[in-house]
């Protein structure tokens, strides 16, 4: 289908967008309990992407033999204009529809995106993404979880830590090491792992905002069919780059698209409220995330231009994902400033709102590869400045002492 459409199409298309979001994208109510684990917020997203099945407009771009809509990437790029200004329903598939969806829809067999790609994109199956380890986080290629061959079968054994939403998936895409005697680079592969398969032990992760979105995945003798490797066997650190490439764009550029600063304008009611308006000081700070977050979202556009002339997310991802953790950094600041005591203390089971945002914030600079990761990323592969020098480029895994190996 060309990615070309008319006026007449494009305004039809924009009011349906606009007709199904006015009845579906309500928001969601979280007062009551708490949610820790996210179990409320992934039941408003389920109900919406079931809603956006029925009314075709889940999966635009993908096939409609795997579950998608089969329309060009215009109709994606006038969707994201149009819930930008509805409340984002679908922060839960962010890992689901940003990263694992399109590797399976790209690396995938026919057989693999048969069977995965329609549940996927209709929200009714979730799921995560198994990279981090104890000793392997910034350097994920130093993992030590292995699987190996057994007849018709894999059999994978190790830990994963950090993994989002692993609680409330179903599969798991994840990178194991299968060749120990070559460099730890090339000897990773990557399969799907269904999240309910014996020997799969999912442990919460308490966090400092009183969440616990986060798990670590422990995997004792779990048997996947052989037919579960996703890609070329010992391709897999390819794999994971790729995959990482769209996790940035999928942080860094999220579900919608257009000139967004939701910070800023919350800053701006609240020194409204406070009487605080119109001191210079607050009202340059308050201009100066304004423009950051205008220039963000100005960047992110450009990311969903790249991607809509049909390129893989390139390494300038990192730049998107960098200035939006800064962002958050300097909107978290103004805002406890501005809020002041009541940001840290307040009455009432109903408050702390601030606070919490506050904390949850601090993940930003590590989902996703750390801020030295990305401006690493950004120097050597985007501005072409000199690399570090790896000594371990060529030594085979089982040789080095990296990660937790000790012996």
């Amino acid at each position: 289908m060309s990615d070309t459409m008319s006026p007449t199409e494009i305004d039809e298309f924009r009011a349906r967008c606009r007709a199904f979001l006015d009845e579906h994208a309500t928001g969601m109510n979280m007062s009551g309990d708490p949610d820790p684990r996210g179990s409320r917020r992934l039941e408003y997203g389920q109900i919406f992407q079931k809603a956006m099945t029925e009314a075709s407009l889940a999966g635009l771009t993908y096939p409609k033999e795997y579950g998608g809509q089969g329309l060009t990437k215009e109709h994606e790029r006038i969707w994201r204009e149009e819930y930008g200004n509805y409340p984002n329903m679908t922060f839960e598939f962010t890992i689901s529809h940003g990263m694992c969806l399109p590797m399976l829809a790209e690396y995938g067999t026919h057989e693999q995106k048969a069977t995965y790609l329609a549940d996927n994109i209709s929200g009714e199956k979730v799921w995560c993404q198994m990279f981090s380890e104890p000793g392997a986080g910034s350097d994920v290629a130093s993992l030590q979880t292995k699987a190996e061959r057994d007849g018709d079968t894999w059999v994978i054994n190790g830990q994963k830590v950090w993994t989002t939403l692993a609680h409330v998936s179903n599969y798991g895409v994840i990178i194991a090491r299968t060749d120990a005697n070559v460099p730890k680079h090339a000897g990773i592969s990557m399969f799907i792992v269904p999240l309910d398969a014996p020997g799969v032990e999912i442990r919460p992760i308490h966090q400092i905002d009183g969440g616990k979105h986060f798990n670590e995945v422990f995997f004792t003798d779990v048997s996947i069919p052989a037919d579960n490797l996703l890609g070329d066997l010992n391709n897999g650190w390819n794999m994971a780059t790729a995959m990482l490439m769209y996790e940035r764009v999928a942080i860094g550029s999220g579900a919608v698209s257009g000139v967004r600063h939701e910070r800023a304008d919350q800053l701006i009611e609240q020194a409204q409220k406070l009487g605080k308006i119109e001191d210079l000081v607050v009202r340059d700070r308050l201009m100066k995330l304004y423009i950051m977050e205008t220039t963000a979202s100005l960047v992110s556009m450009r990311t969903r231009a790249e991607l809509k002339a049909g390129k893989t997310p390139g390494p300038g991802g990192s730049l998107g994902k960098l200035i939006g953790t800064n962002n958050m950094n300097f909107a978290r600041d103004l805002s406890l400033e501005l809020i002041g005591p009541g940001s840290v203390a307040w009455d009432g089971e109903s408050g702390g709102g601030w606070a919490r945002a506050a904390l949850t914030g601090l993940q930003g600079g590590i989902a996703g590869g750390t801020n030295e990761i990305q401006r690493n990323i950004i120097g050597d592969r985007v501005l072409g400045l000199p690399r570090d020098i790896d000594v371990s480029k060529n030594v085979p895994f089982n040789e080095l002492k990296v990660g937790t190996q000790r012996d």
